[in-house]
């Protein structure tokens, strides 16, 4: 298992079914505004380097793949900081200036001892942090959830009594809709959906999965980030757990839907469009699928329309551009798909290994290998490798843009680049 996390004006699609623009300085959430890795009509640099094009280069103490997120000129992610004692480990969120690069705070949400331990490939601070006007939201899964204001750095609440097994360390992101702060909690132990209130955390509703698991536990656990999507008035979460994915009236917590497969350990994201919502099923048997809207109870027989199961992610999620579906998975086998009938249009490997999602912008796909590369691709059936772009150090997290600015996180550094 390997899991894992302005100079321009940037209008953000976001894929709801009615579309929606986002203002600059706006990459709030893991995969942006959609959710759905989408900068339609930012133009970030296609050619870019350590020497290139490079505004400013941030060390960022310890470790963490949690995904940069952006608003009004700052960027927050999370990391882990090991401690003298050598069992000991600082859960910390980071705040980033964003036009200068410099570090605006530092703080401590969690102390641990004797952490349990997680896979290889994750770390300890992967869930990617949720921002809104006033404050940041950091998860830790097991570890802690806490609220800080976004200016002064205080710590407003925090929350460390939703304790799971994860066998593997945190996933899933956190998500966020009005007054709500949506986590996904799917361990060995116990597998539920809980909604805080970003007031003062408490709990607004907890869902605990409804479809029976296999025997093992180690295959009930997930580690996926559900989709936010409105439709009719009524903001839907699609959240892929393992052997099931639900569909969440994300208010209430009113199950609307569910399917049913055999996966575990999911981690990609969900995409949507108007037609379906499509989502991948993890290991075992790795499938990507598309349910179409509507129905209700379990719809595995009534709305699942298509299914693909070859070189299916189970890391990277996947990224729909209009009438395409593109997936990679974590040994660079690219796929491309027709998403509304699943036929494959064209498939071919890109170099290196794979664990952040890509992102779409300016008219190409970004795709950042561990191995430090930002590949450059066609959006389109011929899967062209149009730039390559070497960081030379590790990537794991995806990619944030914003206007003609894009915002990487390497193994050790925060870089931005951006088109002049």
């Amino acid at each position: 298992m390997r899991h894992v996390l302005r100079l321009s004006v940037c209008t953000c699609l976001l894929l709801f079914s009615v579309c929606s623009t986002h203002a600059e300085d706006s990459w709030p959430a893991f995969r942006g505004p959609s959710g759905q890795g989408l900068a339609t009509d930012c133009q970030p640099p296609k050619q870019f380097g350590p020497q290139d094009k490079l505004d400013w280069k941030t060390a960022i103490p310890g470790q963490g793949w949690s995904s940069p997120v952006l608003l009004d000129g700052q960027l927050w992610m999370t990391t882990a900081i090991p401690g003298e004692a050598g069992n000991e480990l600082s859960l910390q969120a980071i705040g980033v200036d964003a036009e200068s690069g410099r570090i605006l705070h530092q703080i401590e949400l969690f102390s641990l001892t004797d952490p349990e331990e997680i896979h290889d490939d994750n770390s300890y601070a992967s869930p990617t942090p949720v921002l809104d006007q006033e404050r940041v939201y950091c998860h830790f899964g097991t570890f802690g959830t806490a609220a800080v204001n976004r200016q002064t750095g205080e710590i407003v609440w925090k929350e460390n009594s939703l304790q799971i097994d994860h066998q593997g360390g945190p996933g899933s992101s956190p998500v966020a809709t009005e007054d709500l702060l949506i986590l996904t909690l799917d361990g060995a132990d116990k597998q539920f959906v809980i909604a805080l209130n970003k007031s003062d955390g408490s709990t607004a509703w907890r869902r605990e999965r409804s479809a029976p698991f296999r025997d093992n536990p180690i295959t009930h656990r997930a580690f996926a980030t559900p989709l936010l999507w409105k439709q009719d008035g009524q903001t839907i979460l699609i959240s892929p757990a393992a052997d099931q994915a639900h569909a969440y009236d994300a208010k209430t917590s009113e199950e609307l839907w569910y399917v049913r497969y055999q996966g575990f350990s999911n981690v990609p994201a969900p995409v949507a469009d108007d037609a379906h919502a499509y989502l991948c099923t993890g290991f075992f048997k790795p499938v990507l699928g598309a349910i179409r809207w509507g129905g209700s109870g379990d719809v595995t027989e009534t709305h699942l329309e298509w299914t693909y199961d070859r070189s299916v992610s189970t890391i990277p999620s996947p990224i729909l551009v209009e009438d395409k579906i593109f997936t990679v998975n974590e040994s660079g086998i690219l796929v491309c798909l027709n998403a509304q009938t699943g036929k494959i249009l064209r498939k071919r490997r890109l170099p290196g290994n794979y664990s952040a999602s890509p992102v779409y912008a300016g008219g190409k796909l970004y795709f950042c290998s561990e191995e430090g590369k930002v590949l450059l691709v066609s959006a389109d059936e011929e899967l062209s490798i149009d730039e390559t772009n070497d960081l030379q150090e590790a990537i794991k997290a995806s990619p944030a843009v914003s206007g003609n600015r894009l915002y990487l996180r390497t193994e050790s550094h925060l870089c931005r680049f951006s088109e002049k």
